[in-house]
């Protein structure tokens, strides 16, 4: 009978356990959504609709319309914004991975006590404020001849990228066991085949994390997008579309939010299809790390 009743109370526990975490998440995930969600809303409500007091926020109190999205395909350059901010991330992105994983490993295989602390001053210099770098950044903009130029945030933006993938890398490759390579090796590869075709492949996940980052760090970046490149022809979104839909005080409130949605609808797509070599690359790195 006393086994019977504590398994009954183990299963209440574990359901009411359950039933905790399903709410927690499902909260969580309401809140996260709640800013793409209101954006949404509030692209296709007309103006009489969104800025009278009166009328719900959360519903259509008049028809929603499509005219805000088309002023925004329509009248502002913001497929060349879009554009611009493809390309740079890309290239941003296969720099970034370029760079970041020979070094990464390099730090992982390091047989020495200061390679960690090497790693560490490495990631340290990713949590530099812009603001600090700009000055010395646009010296080096300037000898390059790339003023008012798109090259400009390629080359800066792996500043960045950078620091943050290979102390993420770094943690990954120290995951791998060093005697697989030693292993290949010992088989006839060299060190760079032993790389190329037993760490690399295992470290899947650690790239991904690494290709998402990199594409999040470029869209959201704003003061350097703003200083170096002032044409509409070379904007990116995070600048181009606030210039084009902010004049003073006048505000194209729904156009911004429809470009909001435009921008988030894709990347939420591909960041879900990575999503778990995303993670797993995110928390063995830490995990190794630590």
């Amino acid at each position: 009978m006393i086994p019977t009743v504590r398994t009954a109370r183990a299963r209440g526990r574990q359901r009411l356990g359950t039933v905790v975490v399903h709410v927690a998440a499902y909260t969580a995930a309401l809140l996260g959504a709640g800013p793409f969600l209101w954006s949404t809303l509030t692209a296709v409500k007309l103006n009489r609709d969104l800025y009278d007091p009166a009328h719900s926020p959360l519903w259509f109190n008049a028809p929603p319309t499509a005219d805000h999205l088309v002023y925004l395909l329509r009248h502002t350059a913001f497929a060349t914004f879009a554009w611009n901010t493809l390309w740079i991330s890309t290239l941003v992105a296969v720099g970034t991975l370029v760079l970041a994983t020979p070094a990464g490993y390099a730090l992982a295989r390091l047989r020495r006590p200061w390679a960690g602390r090497l790693g560490m001053a490495i990631f340290l210099t990713y949590l530099v404020p812009p603001s600090v770098l700009f000055l010395p950044l646009s010296r080096l903009v300037a000898a390059a001849g790339l003023q008012d130029s798109d090259w400009a945030l390629v080359l800066i933006y792996p500043t960045v990228t950078i620091p943050v993938s290979v102390w993420l890398l770094m943690g990954f490759f120290s995951a791998i066991p060093a005697r697989m390579e030693e292993q290949a090796m010992a088989d006839g590869c060299t060190r760079f085949a032993a790389f190329r075709w037993v760490a690399l492949p295992l470290v899947a996940p650690g790239l991904v994390a690494v290709v998402v980052l990199s594409f999040v760090l470029c869209m959201s970046e704003y003061l350097y997008a703003t200083a170096f490149v002032a044409r509409t022809a070379g904007k990116v979104v995070s600048t181009g579309v606030p210039t084009e839909l902010i004049g003073g005080d006048l505000f194209y409130w729904q156009s911004l939010q429809s470009a909001v949605v435009l921008v988030a609808v894709p990347v939420a797509v591909v960041f879900n299809l990575l999503l778990k070599r995303f993670i797993a690359g995110f928390t063995a790195g830490a995990v190794s790390v630590g």
